[in-house]
């Protein structure tokens, strides 16, 4: 039996790291630390954690660039993993809602597609702050 399936069925039976994995299917961009600590509103030990595991089961990549390390998705190669992917990539995007929401706001303050920001900067703070404001004006009820 493949110990990677294994270990990716395993990493993807966590709501965080699901989440994590979903949106890097679905933003097509890759993602560090201090993004995915924002998006997903968890601490940095738990998110380096969570995007290791991701790493160790074969589906993310880490890529050094500059202080930065990004994770990017692997490229599967195998019909089971794949399959796998597949599953994940088609989960509704309702449940979604939210942490897509919150990643797009976060990707939205690169700097020439570079993270600029560290994790709970008063800039992430600002920006979460008018996106709720402007939702409010679009929907007031």
């Amino acid at each position: 039996m493949d110990e990677k399936y294994i270990d990716a069925l395993k990493a993807l039976s966590e709501p965080n790291r699901l989440r994590l994995f979903w949106l890097l299917l679905h933003v097509d961009q890759r993602v560090t630390v201090a993004e995915a600590m924002d998006v997903i509103d968890d601490t940095q030990y738990n998110v380096s954690r969570n995007l290791k595991m991701l790493y160790k089961a074969g589906l993310l990549t880490p890529q050094k660039h500059g202080k930065w390390v990004y994770y990017v998705l692997t490229k599967q190669t195998t019909p089971h993993c794949q399959a796998l992917i597949d599953s994940v990539r088609f989960l509704p995007e309702d449940d979604f809602t939210e942490v897509t929401r919150r990643c797009l706001i976060r990707l939205s303050m690169r700097v020439d597609g570079e993270c600029v920001v560290g994790a709970n900067s008063d800039e992430w703070v600002s920006a979460t702050k008018q996106a709720i404001n402007e939702q409010t004006l679009q929907d007031p009820c």
